[in-house]
């Protein structure tokens, strides 16, 4: 077996340390007081039935709203939790702004399960978590945590990386008032308007409006996005009552092709593909409307009771309505590949197509809680349906305008139910142990995704158990084992794998809290059966393509710490080393099918290290230096070295700066973002394919193809919010 990590690996982590940075789940701040009107903390219990505390046997990391706050300038959601343990974040449009995604030891954001006040938010049918339809979320939320590994039972599809859960903010006793602006490179802008109108006869108001911009680093990959979020707040008691909707409309120029020129890469980084033509003349000609249009709107109504000291339960009802295209220009198309008519001789034309997604989301979760000093049982569960239509139109040709023309029109529909027990029992002063039994039933109906149509059920049983083992006052140790399951996706069935997977996770950690230094370290083994991996190639909208690996698995070492240097000094570091691997992987290559042996999974770097050291120099003034270093990874899964995605170290600088007026306006705060301070050119995401070529000579020669995604270099983002 390959040692965890070598003495050169070693040596590169040391040096980053000293400037890394990243969020950790530790916090020397002190408790939130409870509210005045003792509701008895109701606000929590919206995600509570998703969460760990400290007593569960669970990795997780909990970013706070304080936290999040001083870097949120307009960039996604991915981007502000970059810096997070075992996280690696990219960007379609090169600065953090449009498409983002993240990934979580090496699984991508189809195999993250993340859910918003306990509801799901992956796509149904592609598991995907499209952050760029919620813009400047992060400006609404309370907290988040982010669960590694398979976690605790949660809602919508299987977590086979991490769960990430989101609690918006609720009400607020006084009024309250923010306008926030901030502008920055590649003429980037944030607009946000946020308002409270405080607790009046047990009823409160509260809401937020926001327009996000940019031009993007890569050429054309612009964004325009509007987001809003408003809540209606019945407090009263023990009883909380609360109806959340928000959304946002979307419209991006696409940039998912990448670069696959090695030259362009190295001198003309900003090049993107996307919405090219030639013209009559032959010249390189760009389609202005190559793009991505979507809105989506979320409506959520939560009613918290408590019932007794000891029993409290939740009941919420949604409904996600989503509709979109995106707009391609496509040359040299067939006329009958769209059931469209010749014209005349011409058989072949340029066309202008959308692809359609019409759909919606809608259910029920519920949970019932009883609390003692040493028991704690949750009882949950969701059912939920999911209805999705698939078209597309031809809106123009060359030769003609088609009029009310579809070349196709499926649909995929889901229903997901799921219900779980959750304990956590307390046995004497120092041990407590945790049991979570999970049964899913899911079944997916579709078309035009192969020869016959889908119809599908799957059921799965997602047992998990562990332990926390209470040292001393400031040791503690913890052991986790949990099972997951989790169905295909559309575009694996599109691509024939189809079957599901299991995930069987263990983990063993250790933490140490004392008054100035908080340390967690992890051990985490995950063994795969029919790891739906990247194969590293994209499909025709740019969406990674994955296979059935048969056996694979994870395992390594996680750390991060807070140390606290000085009362006004703060040091946040981690550090991932893992091993992922494919177990006998087969490949054909030149005609003859190989196995590989044990390879590496695409996309899983051995080292990620993180970190922040934060200094307050004076009141209300918090300087940071943000590190991230992602060591090297394949882009595939046959170890070649021209699918190599090399490592890269990123600095960023953030200052924050809160200026207490209290003369009509409360404070006014500043803030400076400095990212890639050191002005690296690096790529944080790519692809690599391969095709069978048969017809340059005898035999069969298979042929390696890579693209790359380039990131920005140094760039600046500036802000001031007036808080009243």
């Amino acid at each position: 077996m390959k040692t965890l990590f070598n003495n050169k690996q070693t040596k590169q982590v040391l040096r980053l340390s000293l400037f890394s940075l990243c969020f950790s789940h530790f916090s020397f701040a002190q408790e939130q007081p409870i509210d005045s009107l003792k509701v008895n903390n109701l606000k929590e219990v919206t995600v509570s039935s998703v969460r760990a505390t400290e007593k569960t046997p669970i990795t997780f990391s909990n970013v706070s709203k304080e936290q999040i706050e001083p870097r949120n300038l307009g960039q996604d959601i991915p981007v502000l939790l970059n810096y997070l343990p075992s996280v690696v974040t990219t960007t379609d449009a090169g600065n953090g702004v449009g498409y983002t995604s993240m990934r979580v030891r090496g699984s991508d954001g189809s195999r993250i399960n993340v859910t918003l006040n306990g509801i799901p938010f992956n796509d149904s049918e592609s598991h995907g978590t499209f952050f760029v339809n919620l813009p400047d979320f992060a400006s609404s939320l309370e907290s988040v945590q982010l669960q590694r590994g398979v976690g605790t039972s949660t809602n919508g599809p299987g977590a086979f990386g991490a769960s990430l859960n989101m609690e918006t903010k609720s009400y607020k006793e006084h009024s309250h008032a923010e306008i926030s602006n901030s502008v920055g490179s590649f003429g980037t802008r944030k607009h946000t308007l946020a308002f409270g109108t405080g607790l009046h006869n047990n009823l409160e108001f509260n809401g937020r409006v926001s327009q996000i911009a940019s031009d993007g680093y890569i050429d054309r990959a612009s964004s325009n996005m509007f987001g809003y979020f408003f809540n209606t707040n019945y407090v009263k008691e023990n009883t909380l009552i609360k109806f959340i909707a928000f959304g946002g409309k979307e419209k991006t120029y696409q940039s998912w092709n990448g670069l696959e020129d090695l030259d362009k890469l190295e001198n003309d980084r900003t090049y993107n593909s996307a919405g090219l033509y030639f013209d009559e003349f032959g010249n390189e000609q760009f389609y202005d409307d190559e793009t991505d249009n979507y809105w989506q709107n979320h409506f959520q109504l939560h009613w918290s009771e408590k019932w007794s000291e000891k029993w409290n339960s939740n009941l919420a009802l949604h409904y996600t309505l989503g509709k979109g295209y995106f707009k391609q220009y496509k040359e040299d198309e067939n006329f009958s590949d769209y059931g469209l008519s010749d014209y005349g001789s011409n058989s072949i034309t340029d066309l202008i197509r959308k692809r359609w997604l019409d759909n919606d989301f809608f259910g029920a979760t519920y949970s019932l809680n009883y609390l003692s000093n040493k028991t704690d049982i949750l009882v949950g569960g969701a059912a939920n349906r999911y209805l999705g239509k698939h078209y597309g139109e031809v809106v123009w040709t060359q030769y003609y305008v088609p009029s009310n023309n579809r070349y196709y029109d499926t649909y995929g529909n889901k229903d997901d139910v799921n219900v779980y027990v959750k304990l956590s029992q307390g046995i004497g002063v120092k041990f407590n142990i945790f049991a979570d039994l999970q049964y899913r039933l899911v079944y997916y109906q579709a078309s035009g995704v192969q020869a016959t149509d889908v119809n599908d059920t799957f059921r799965f049983f997602n047992p998990k158990i562990g332990a926390n083992y209470k040292i001393n006052l400031s040791n503690s140790v913890y052991a986790y084992a949990g099972v997951a399951n989790k169905e295909p996706r559309r575009d694996d069935y599109e691509n024939e794998s189809t079957k599901p997977e299991r995930l069987i996770d263990i983990e063993l950690g250790w933490k140490y809290n004392s008054s100035k230094v908080k340390v967690n370290a992890n051990l985490f083994y995950m063994d795969y059966k029919d790891q739906l991996v990247m194969t590293g190639a994209l499909n025709n909208v740019g969406a990674p393509i994955f296979t059935n690996s048969g056996k694979s698995y994870r395992y390594g070492l996680e750390i991060d710490a807070v140390v606290k240097i000085l009362d006004n000094l703060l040091f946040q570091p981690n550090v991932t080393f893992s091993q992922n691997k494919n177990q006998d992987f087969y490949f054909q290559r030149d005609g003859v099918l190989t196995n590989l042996g044990n390879t590496n999974i695409a996309f899983s770097p051995e080292i990620i290290s993180g970190g922040n050291i934060t200094f307050l120099p004076v009141k209300n003034l918090q300087i940071s230096a943000l590190g991230k270093f992602v060591g090297k990874q394949y882009m595939g899964n046959i170890d070649s070295e021209n699918s190599t995605l090399s490592d890269y170290t990123v600095l960023d600088f953030n200052a924050n700066y809160d200026w207490k007026v209290n003369k009509g306006i409360k404070s006014i705060v500043f803030s400076a973002l400095v990212n890639n301070v050191l002005n690296r050119k690096y790529e944080s995401n790519g692809y690599f394919y391969t095709y069978d070529d048969t017809w340059s000579g005898p035999g069969t020669t298979t042929i390696e193809g890579t693209g790359y995604y380039p990131q920005a270099g140094i760039n600046f983002l500036l802000g001031m919010a007036l808080k009243f």
